[in-house]
């Protein structure tokens, strides 16, 4: 797929989610098949530029490219220099956050509390685009705020208007956070109404699903978030599905386990051992998600307290799946309704 002029392996985007899109994470759904993964939200407040989160945040080293960097804030000024910031450091995409329904972002007036504020996001945009010069520059948004105010298309032609280059589109409002189906008929109309690249994002958690979006909406590339944690390989089992027709079968236990341990590894050696281990747990924990025993595993597994000790216990686990064909059930991240546009 070509897209703002590079070569992507796929049109399959790995969702920024904080604590969770790291730069071992990208890397991995890279090599599993995602086309691009943009980076975790990186803040706008210089102030913060320097500390130990940010650095690692923006930290890009032996990643492929392209390098995607989400930017949030609601300070044109500030958004502007958080944009020359990264470009200097080496992103080659900037991505603005207008879709993070998170309270702590929406209380601070940004994210997609700024969906609410049509000239504001405008005077964003148009600052964004100026200060990453050649640097293209993509958004991602909700629906709207809330049903009675669904502005995506509005956003949409501002956006356009600014120089944006592609909008990602999550099918649900602000106030719908991550409940219900997402409603890809409004990622539909803004797919039908635009001059750019659409990406839309909502509930795609299987190979059938991710088709079905893609005929439900038109769009250009599918964007995955909760249905690939623990589970990167949904980008190789959904790019076969798409290429083929034909599903996977789910991976066994015995590659699961080395997907896993390598992953640790990555994560041990970005945020060193102390912190590493930390946030292993919840990998971890998304891994062993469906398998005979995980639940008792996991209760122990977060009680210990060094990476040698979580590399004997995922041992030791998956050995005890051994000979049994054992492989994962994941629940849907969503309800598999399209949101009323099923044929």
């Amino acid at each position: 797929m070509r897209y703002l002029g590079f070569s992507l392996r796929s049109n399959l985007f790995v969702a920024p989610m904080a604590g969770v899109t790291d730069r071992p994470f990208r890397q991995l759904c890279k090599k599993m098949g995602a086309g691009l993964a943009v980076s975790e939200m990186v803040t706008s407040n210089s102030l913060l530029y320097g500390s130990a989160k940010t650095r690692r945040r923006a930290s890009h080293d032996g990643e492929a490219a392209p390098i995607a960097v989400q930017i949030a804030g609601a300070d044109p000024e500030m958004m502007a220099s958080a944009a020359r910031y990264n470009v200097d450091r080496g992103a080659q995409i900037i991505d603005i956050n207008m879709g993070c329904p998170a309270r702590k972002v929406c209380n601070a007036l940004a994210g997609s509390a700024l969906l609410r504020d049509e000239p504001l996001v405008g005077r964003i945009l148009e600052a964004v685009v100026g200060a990453a010069r050649d640097t293209p520059v993509t958004l991602k948004i909700r629906t709207g705020w809330d049903a009675a105010h669904r502005n995506a298309l509005s956003i949409l032609k501002i956006a356009e208007q600014a120089g944006v280059r592609a909008l990602a589109v999550h099918g649900r409002t602000r106030a719908c956070g991550y409940a219900g189906p997402a409603e890809y008929a409004t990622i539909a109309a803004v797919k039908a109404a635009a001059r750019i690249p659409v990406i839309a994002n909502g509930d795609i958690d299987s190979p059938e699903k991710a088709r079905q979006v893609l005929d439900a909406t038109g769009a250009d590339a599918l964007m995955i978030g909760r249905a690939a944690q623990g589970r990167p390989w949904l980008f190789r089992e959904i790019g076969h599905y798409l290429a083929t027709g034909e599903r996977l079968p789910p991976p066994r236990a015995g590659e699961i386990r080395d997907i896993l341990l390598a992953h640790l590894e990555d994560l041990y050696a970005f945020y060193g051992l102390d912190t590493g281990v930390r946030v292993a747990r919840k990998h971890i924990s998304w891994y062993t998600k469906g398998l005979t025993g995980s639940a008792a595993f996991r209760q122990r597994m977060n009680g210990l307290p060094d990476a040698a000790g979580q590399r004997r216990a995922i041992h030791e686990f998956f050995s005890s799946l051994a000979g049994r064909d054992e492989r994962p059930i994941h629940a849907p991240a969503g309800d598999s309704d399209l949101g009323g546009l099923a044929a």
